[in-house]
């Protein structure tokens, strides 16, 4: 008795050190090989029960089924690489399989190879790559689209967003080309302790596709007891519908039909890396793999990106475009010319942004009507109707009016406004007393109402505030602003770090996880400890400032015919708006400086150079004008236009939306890089 149990006891026959705690292990059960990665000893990522190699020989109701499962029966190294060979035998013919695995730095890569070696075409296939982790319910990250469940998202509107609980059954299965970074990763508790792990895919298109322009699909599947990463050679589905892409702004459209047609002879290579590692604490699980991600696009080159000082000069001159001077007002208008010209702070708007910023810029335009446009445009902005809740944010030129207010604009406008005088104050042109008198009127407004016991913000969208304040703060020698400023810091600290509610709420016309909001503490949390010097605002603004950065596109998305291709247009370094926005922007201009401040203090080379990657790669599709559109279409997405048809959304880019944001940003963060040194 004891003889035949052994002959099923699993034998250790080859294991690689990944890092000192982290291990790839290959076990031998009878005739049978399997795969670990572990951690301290530990199975954190296991190939499945059933069998390494995984395909669907059918499709039926929207989904891949009659799965096929093969062990590999075969163990080879070469140098570097384990190799593991098996073979599943059809009617038709062999599936012969191939897994290459090599260990590179803290990952394991492996190149998994499929070859149909049978005599007839393959209709309705799924491939599938699978790895488990034995873990119940664990939480979620899929950068750019799915942030530990989204949970503010779901409160406000479950059909507008993708949501995940990890309930037994649940999937959350999307489109490569729909992840800014392509990883797909799962955090969970042990007894005190957290762990993480991730799949990173090397995105591609499908071989044999039904579809034109059908890619593999990444993403996690909960079971009843376990968890799992996947990667699929094309099916898609979140929030308990199959076949669905989240296409438009409000709802999903079905994406059916996704399986493959295999010729004999076919062979399909998937390269991916497997990643395991213990977590400091509870909503960080996210963060090692994101630098993971950036590792292997190394997405640091900008030899074939627009030129800054040719990204500056156009932009200036359509701020020049975009500047309107009367008797009665003056500041840079919002809309393009159909719309009915304002003077429009903060977020789309940014009227104030250049205040701050061409002073700075002043000697590299060498153009004196930059005082005129500086001086009478943030005159006219201290004229804003200032109540209990703070300024108005929105001036329309026909009324005469000023209008509607919200946290993000002021938080954003309060910023420049208040850089503009700390600039101004070292220029004999320039005369800062009616916006100090305006900014203290505010900021005395805001910090009263922060230090109350009534004060409960909805969101993030208040963490804007604390920039602006704590540079006040200073500027004013006001310790009222200051503590303001760290209440809100300490409060919004505690309210996100965990990730139980992920950043949210910073975008207007999104109510979900976002980047914005994301980017509202990372500003704050930068703010407090350059302000503070305390190490844990420094961790605080890195694990915020790693949530704003897994917005960033790290690889260069491949595009089918349309108006990006027709660019060569390079997506790395440009930013998704939010898991209900799937649309690309150029936000991540603004970001850019904060990111090469976070790279000098945490001492990340990576960060430097993929700040100045955001940038330049943001100054792509600029008109002879110095215009650009606001919505880039990397994948099956859509806010404007013929949305009618999912396969023909991608590649395609929104330009007629040509707000004032897209311009402001750039002068703004080349003026903070320019006071920072940093050359471009």
């Amino acid at each position: 008795m004891l003889k035949k149990i052994k002959q099923f006891l699993p034998i250790l026959i080859f294991a690689t050190s990944i890092s000192q705690a982290q291990t790839f292990n290959v076990t031998r059960i009878q005739d049978v090989y399997k795969i670990q990665v572990n951690v301290n000893g530990l199975p954190y990522l296991s190939s499945p029960s059933e069998g390494l190699w995984s395909i669907a020989t059918t499709w039926k109701n929207d989904w891949p089924t009659d799965w096929k499962h093969a062990e590999a029966t075969s163990f080879n190294t070469y140098g570097e690489w384990t190799v593991l060979r098996g073979k599943l035998s059809l009617p038709q013919g062999d599936w012969h399989f191939q897994d290459a695995y090599k260990q590179e730095k803290d990952k394991v890569k492996c190149i998994r190879r499929f070859e149909w070696r049978g005599n007839e075409e393959l209709d309705s296939i799924t491939l599938a790559i699978r790895w488990k982790v034995k873990a119940e319910k664990a939480q979620t990250f899929l950068p750019g689209i799915l942030y530990y469940g989204n949970p503010s998202g779901e409160k406000n509107g479950v059909r507008k967003i993708p949501v995940y609980h990890g309930e037994t059954g649940e999937k959350a299965i999307f489109e490569e080309h729909r992840y800014t970074m392509p990883f797909a990763s799962l955090e969970w508790q042990d007894t005190n302790a957290f762990k993480g792990a991730a799949l990173h895919s090397i995105p591609s298109p499908v071989v044999g596709a039904n579809h034109f322009d059908q890619w593999w699909s990444l993403g996690v599947e909960a079971f009843e007891s376990d968890s799992e990463l996947v990667l699929l050679s094309g099916p898609i589905t979140y929030n308990n519908r199959l076949s669905v892409a989240k296409a438009l702004q409000t709802k999903e459209m079905a994406y059916p039909d996704t399986f493959m047609k295999v010729k004999p002879g076919t062979v399909i290579e998937k390269t991916f890396y497997l990643e395991a590692y213990d977590v400091d604490s509870k909503g960080a699980g996210f963060q090692k793999p994101l630098y993971s991600s950036i590792a292997i696009f190394n997405p640091f080159y900008v030899g074939d990106l627009p030129s800054y000082n040719d990204i500056l000069k156009s932009k200036y001159q359509f701020t020049k475009a975009r500047y309107m001077e009367t008797p009665t007002y003056a500041g840079f208008n919002m809309f393009p010319e159909n719309i009915v010209p304002q003077i429009v702070l903060g977020w789309a708007g940014q009227s104030e942004a250049p205040t701050y910023a061409l002073q700075v810029l002043k000697e590299r335009f060498k153009d004196d009507n930059i005082w005129g446009m500086v001086q009478k445009s943030l005159d006219h902005i201290t004229t804003s109707t200032i109540g209990k809740e703070g300024f108005m944010v929105n001036y329309n030129t026909n009324t005469k009016k000023w209008s509607s207010t919200d946290p993000v604009s002021q938080g954003q406008a309060m910023n420049s406004i208040i850089l503009a005088i700390k600039t101004g104050r070292k220029r004999q042109e320039i005369n800062t007393k009616l916006w100090e008198t305006f900014i203290k009127k505010v900021c005395d407004i805001h910090s009263k109402r922060i230090l109350s016991n009534a004060w409960n913000p909805i969101n993030t969208a208040e963490a804007f505030y604390i920039s602006p304040l704590l540079i006040a703060g200073k500027l004013f020698k006001n310790e009222t602003y200051k503590k303001a400023a760290l209440k809100m810091t300490e409060y919004y600290g505690k309210r996100h770090l965990d990730m139980t509610e992920p950043y949210w709420g910073g975008t207007l016309d999104a109510t979900c996880e976002d980047k914005e909001g994301a980017w509202g503490a990372f500003q704050g949390f930068l703010a407090a400890y350059e302000h503070t010097k305390e190490p844990k605002y420094l961790k605080w603004a890195k694990h915020a400032g790693d949530v704003t950065l897994s917005y960033t596109v790290v690889w260069d998305i491949p595009l089918p015919a349309g108006r990006l291709a027709d660019h060569n247009f390079k997506t790395r370094g440009w930013t998704g708006v939010s898991p209900q926005n799937q649309h690309l922007d150029v936000y991540g201009v603004l970001i850019a400086p904060s990111i090469y401040k976070l790279g000098v203090y945490t001492q990340k080379e990576s960060l430097k150079q993929l700040s100045k990657v955001m940038y330049r790669s943001c100054g792509q599709l600029l008109d002879p004008f110095g215009s650009q559109g606001e919505q880039i279409q990397q994948t099956n997405f859509a806010q404007h236009g013929d949305m009618s048809n999912v396969f023909k959304l991608r590649g395609g880019y929104s330009e007629g939306w040509t707000v004032y944001w897209i311009t402001a940003h750039f002068l703004h963060a080349a003026a903070q890089f320019e006071e920072m040194g940093v050359k471009l």
